[in-house]
């Protein structure tokens, strides 16, 4: 792994593939627990389409920011770049139930002014989605992934999303919002965070 992930960790190995039928077998005895039977009509598949899923869920694992930031355009733009609704879904590693939203970037170019192309931005989003995660870390990697490879001289970052940890189960409260921000550089300045948290409509 890159050492710009602040949670790098051995076990994170790029070219593990993931063990689907462990993942099959271990529905399996989730579905005999609760007292269903896993072969059943409509349940016969279900273990291995829930391995397929989640080899899919967990995909960003094995992938790096670098190689997601890694194609940049030298424009000389140093002003603010501001990408918004940028739609995600993760998985919460506390119960492994899904939260989902928009997450919204802004950040300001490196002395020399090069950007990299927006769907970048969103694909950096997306690969840290597709890890077991909490909000604020999510929230805190992209922006230092911002900050390391790219090195812009400012970063805001604000998550929206709504866990469904918190909407199915325990204090059962549906579309309840969770706000995380991380802020970086030039965007600490009162003024030019301001008008980045204006711009993005908070």
């Amino acid at each position: 792994m890159s050492s710009i992930d602040p949670i790098a960790n051995p076990q994170y190995d790029k070219n593990h593939v993931v063990d689907q039928e462990r993942i099959a077998n271990a529905v399996r005895e989730i579905l005999l627990a609760i007292g269903e039977d896993p072969k059943r009509d409509g349940l016969t598949k279900t273990p291995e389409r829930v391995a397929k899923a989640y080899a899919e869920l967990v995909a960003g694992m094995r992938q790096d920011p670098v190689e997601v930031l890694s194609t940049t355009f030298d424009l000389g733009h140093e002003e603010l770049v501001i990408v918004r609704d940028i739609r995600f879904n993760s998985l919460c590693e506390h119960h492994m139930l899904p939260f989902f939203g928009n997450a919204h970037i802004a950040y300001i170019p490196d002395e020399s002014g090069r950007i990299t192309g927006l769907s970048k931005l969103a694909r950096l989003v997306d690969m840290y989605a597709r890890r077991l995660q909490v909000q604020e870390r999510f929230t805190t990697q992209i922006a230092d992934a911002l900050v390391e490879v790219m090195h812009a001289s400012g970063v805001l970052v604000v998550v929206d999303a709504e866990h469904l940890c918190m909407s199915m189960r325990g204090a059962n409260q549906p579309g309840s919002r969770t706000l995380t921000s991380a802020v970086r550089g030039q965007l600490r300045k009162a003024a030019t965070r301001a008008e980045a948290m204006s711009l993005l409509g908070y």
